[in-house]
């Protein structure tokens, strides 16, 4: 990450704080911010890096351009920047501990309980990426953590072999079970993405990838 993209993405930490406290008082979120992207650049992680954090803020943005409306925007984004702020692959629980930290530093910096509270619920529901009918923060975070299912077959190629990089330490075989698993999981949602624009854009691209993976973890011939 260069130091323009760093500041860029700073601005963006502040900005969302500072909306989200809509003018109470409150600490300067700058040190907060940083502590964060420190986070996300931690070595071990290859996919679950800066890179996927500005994607899924621009996905956030792009669904709000595309028709969304309701909901807490400023919390989701917050969500978006805490999703994967805790993450080491060979644990379980990353995303409660990412909500965890989510809980001690937003009330330090100026939120108010519930808007805590729904911050870290987020942060929760990407464990499953199921949120219920009606839940537009849920609905628009999981569409736009999993957007990156929709990409071109190339830039998906690039994102299930970061995801194995970060499992290098897991041999192929269980590696490859586990991560059928999860994909078997995602294909058995109702639907991946539950924002209308989501459902229309990126459904269809999304199932096959997934599928296509899939087959190539089962060593299906002519999937490669």
């Amino acid at each position: 990450m260069t130091a323009e993209e760093e500041h860029a993405l700073l601005q963006r930490w502040n900005a969302t704080l500072l909306a989200a406290r809509a003018g109470r008082e409150g600490p300067d979120p700058a040190p907060y911010g940083r502590n964060l992207l420190a986070r996300w650049a931690e070595p071990q992680r290859r996919y679950h890096t800066v890179d996927h954090l500005r994607a899924v803020l621009d996905r956030v943005d792009e669904l709000t351009d595309q028709g969304g409306e309701g909901g807490e925007l400023e919390l989701v984004r917050l969500a978006a920047w805490f999703h994967d702020a805790v993450y080491r692959p060979d644990r379980s629980e990353n995303e409660e501990r990412s909500a965890l930290l989510a809980e001690k530093a937003l009330t330090e910096a100026g939120l108010t309980p519930h808007e805590v509270a729904e911050v870290a619920r987020l942060v929760r529901l990407t464990v499953t990426h199921d949120p219920a009918d009606g839940d537009l923060n849920g609905e628009t975070l999981c569409d736009a953590d999993l957007a990156i299912l929709a990409s071109a077959p190339d830039t998906y190629a690039r994102y299930a072999a970061a995801v194995r990089e970060e499992y290098g330490f897991v041999p192929e075989d269980t590696f490859r079970e586990g991560r059928a698993a999860v994909l078997r999981h995602l294909l058995d949602l109702p639907r991946l993405f539950r924002t209308p624009y989501g459902a229309a854009v990126w459904e269809e691209k999304a199932r096959e990838n997934v599928e296509r993976e899939l087959k190539e973890l089962r060593g299906v011939p002519g999937t490669g």
